[in-house]
């Protein structure tokens, strides 16, 4: 079986790359909210990759980068599809660096590079998630733009993969990250948890067109990243903690929800999926 492969968000998470945060970084400057204690985000990440481990999977540990604060969400530089990974263009000027970095580092795990985003193309992975296995929805976003789109579809036509595109809202403006994943997370091939109130119509109507059942994020959870979730196994997730009431609907579903303490990565406007870059489904 190959080590590499992702088509899905749902199927069981057996192998995924993770980066430790670095203590040396401007963290401010970077959109994190103050004050930061580096130390116990530092041990909070520590204790997030022990429960991924818990659960069962295979996690590369690479290392923490100095002067790269968002690096720690490493969902976002570069996307793995079924043979490869795709190199993204991130928006974000303090994050520009990271896409050539964790390409060049997941091609030393040996995962074979596919394609590369190119100028005017910009693109994070928090923008792409797969609604079926041969379907990737992508966001048009303040991070990803139409050029990036464009260049997906190229790169994802030949092998067989369709590129749906959904317009997200304005809400906050450019400067707050509001990703096609900030208002979505599958948690097993009929469900997915999802902040209404954000959500283009577009994407519930796809949700509804392919049997997935919803459970609408509350309010309060929303803002404490509730709507992030992180499936490991069908019906089974990881939720940062304090997020009550969507861990009570979940579990009214059937699943089965883990949680990790997350005050300070939560100030960094990144769940356990952007904490997270797959490497292999199945």
């Amino acid at each position: 079986m190959s080590d590499v492969g992702v088509t899905s968000m749902v199927t069981t998470l057996r192998r995924v790359a993770v980066r430790p945060p670095s203590p040396r970084g401007d963290y401010e400057v970077a959109h994190w909210a103050q004050p930061l204690d580096l130390d116990l985000l530092a041990h909070q990440h520590a204790d997030f990759v022990t429960l991924l481990e818990r659960l069962g999977c295979a996690v590369e540990v690479l290392p923490p980068e100095d002067d790269m604060p968002d690096a720690i969400f490493t969902y976002d530089p570069a996307f793995v599809v079924g043979d490869g990974v795709i190199q993204l263009r991130g928006a974000k000027a303090v994050r520009q660096g990271e896409p050539p970095l964790l390409t060049m580092q997941l091609a030393e795990l040996g995962i074979p590079v596919v394609g590369r985003l190119t100028a005017p193309a910009t693109a994070d992975g928090g923008d792409m998630l797969w609604l079926d296995d041969a379907t990737l929805a992508v966001g048009r976003t303040y991070r990803t733009n139409q050029a990036a789109i464009d260049q997906l579809t190229s790169i994802l036509a030949p092998r067989g993969v369709t590129v749906e595109r959904f317009d997200m809202p304005h809400d906050l403006g450019p400067e707050y990250c509001l990703h096609l994943m900030s208002v979505i997370s599958p948690v097993r091939e009929d469900l997915a948890v999802v902040y209404e109130r954000l959500a283009p119509v577009a994407l519930l109507q796809a949700l509804r067109q392919r049997g997935i059942e919803t459970i609408a994020v509350p309010d309060e959870d929303y803002v404490s990243l509730g709507c992030n979730i992180l499936a490991v196994a069908p019906g089974v997730v990881v939720l940062a903690e304090g997020n009550d009431a969507t861990a009570r609907l979940l579990r009214n579903h059937g699943v089965e929800v883990h949680t990790y303490a997350a005050s300070e990565i939560n100030k960094g406007e990144g769940g356990p999926t952007c904490l997270t870059r797959p490497l292999l489904r199945r």
